[in-house]
């Protein structure tokens, strides 16, 4: 621990300059009530948003089906209060593109919210995105109760061979592997990852390598994986927003900032079926080859309910975790409070953490936790009694200051 940080907070990040022109989705064609597959009018109204040099794209109240949209720069997505946006499970819709999870290069689904190399992109408004995730998601039967467990087996899908995990269908189950043959193989090529499309499940929300991004005001729920993943970005503000996942949701993470560079995430509550607020930077060797540190952010004034942890560090940190700030936020219930992770094989160095005015009540497990030999247990039980050597690939943790933890 170290005693002589300044508990400083970093230049708040830029904010996405969008012009003032408005589109709305129904002038395209966009029918509410969820009847209607609505992804070619609201991708034509954020399309011809862009190509008149952005502005505003308004959802306006009702519910409203679509599949994955593409966003673009200079555009405001906004659902308004009373909306709520569903993103239909039909796995067809959703192509598989290069992307990166769990620290990892490959492919993925298509996420709901899509964008890559943007700039001044921002979505806002007091309205819902619900990403279906129940057709997507495994279900552990240990987290359900028994008639829980009862009509979701009545509801369709399958069960593992030891009764003990509910899939949506066959093929998510037998996904894994059939994807570990093709890694085990150096497979690089999209078409064959196409069988096992059911079980590359999305982020809700992915943003890759984008700058100047604003999230305030929505509500981002039901996610097939992660909820909100921005990856390589640069200047990020998250504020008021709501993340909810149901608490059993596999790898039902709130919000990922992965080697991002100056991020403020502030007045915004999380219920969620895995890690709340979570920093990584890419994993092993391959995180480590790419060098982007998760550095300069500030986590001030948020509520976490559920979640395996309040805020994460890890365990994917290999490109390194830098200056981080977080304060003044409340843990409800939560797992783990705050939390450190990370083991054998990852490298990397975690540094300049100050962590403080941190109330918590009611943590199921420890309030704190460093855990260096973590291998996806919930909690900080276990570890490698094997002696290792220290070399590139010892994770390093240190000049990390905990202060005022309630």
């Amino acid at each position: 621990m170290s005693s002589n940080l300044v508990t400083n907070t970093y230049p708040i990040p830029e904010l996405p300059q969008i012009p003032e022109r408005t589109f709305a989705i129904t002038d395209y064609g966009a029918e509410e009530g969820g009847l209607m597959l609505c992804t070619s009018a609201i991708q034509a109204a954020l399309d011809a948003c862009a190509a008149a040099g952005g502005g505003k794209v308004v959802i306006p109240a009702g519910i409203w089906r679509t599949g994955p949209l593409t966003l673009h720069s200079r555009i405001n997505l906004y659902v308004d209060k009373g909306a709520l946006v569903q993103f239909d499970p039909d796995h067809t819709l959703y192509p598989l593109l290069s992307s990166h999870y769990e620290g990892n290069a490959g492919w993925r689904c298509q996420a709901p919210l899509d964008g890559e190399g943007l700039s001044d992109v921002a979505i806002t408004g007091e309205g819902i995105f619900d990403g279906s995730g129940e057709g997507w998601r495994p279900v552990k039967r240990f987290k359900m109760t028994e008639k829980q467990w009862e009509r979701l087996i009545e509801s369709g899908g399958v069960l593992d061979p030891q009764g003990e995990v509910w899939w949506p269908s066959r093929e998510a189950m037998e996904g894994e592997d059939f994807c570990r043959k093709l890694w085990d193989k150096g497979e690089t090529s999209m078409e064959a990852y196409l069988p096992a499309r059911t079980y590359l499940r999305p982020t809700l929300l992915s943003l890759r390598n984008c700058r100047r991004v604003l999230l305030e005001g929505p509500t981002f729920q039901n996610s097939p994986a992660w909820c909100l993943h921005p990856i390589g970005c640069e200047q990020i503000t998250v504020r008021n927003v709501q993340v909810r996942n149901p608490w059993y949701s596999q790898n039902g993470d709130g919000l990922d900032l992965e080697s991002c560079t100056h991020a403020l995430v502030e007045h915004s509550s999380f219920d969620v079926g895995d890690d709340a607020i979570c920093l990584k930077s890419g994993k092993d060797e391959e995180g480590r080859k790419w060098g982007m540190p998760c550095q300069y952010i500030t986590i001030r004034n948020c509520t976490v309910y559920h979640g395996h942890g309040g805020v994460v560090i890890g365990s994917e940190m290999s490109g390194g975790v830098h200056a981080v700030r977080v304060s003044d936020c409340l843990f409800i219930g939560t797992d783990i409070g705050l939390r450190f992770k990370s083991t054998r094989g990852r490298g990397g160095v975690v540094e300049d953490i100050v962590m403080e005015n941190i109330n918590m009540t009611g943590i199921i497990h420890e309030a704190v936790s460093f855990h260096m030999f973590y291998a996806g247990v919930e909690g900080s039980e276990g570890y490698d009694e094997q002696l290792f050597s220290v070399t590139e690939e010892t994770p390093q943790f240190r000049k990390i200051t905990l202060k005022n933890i309630v």
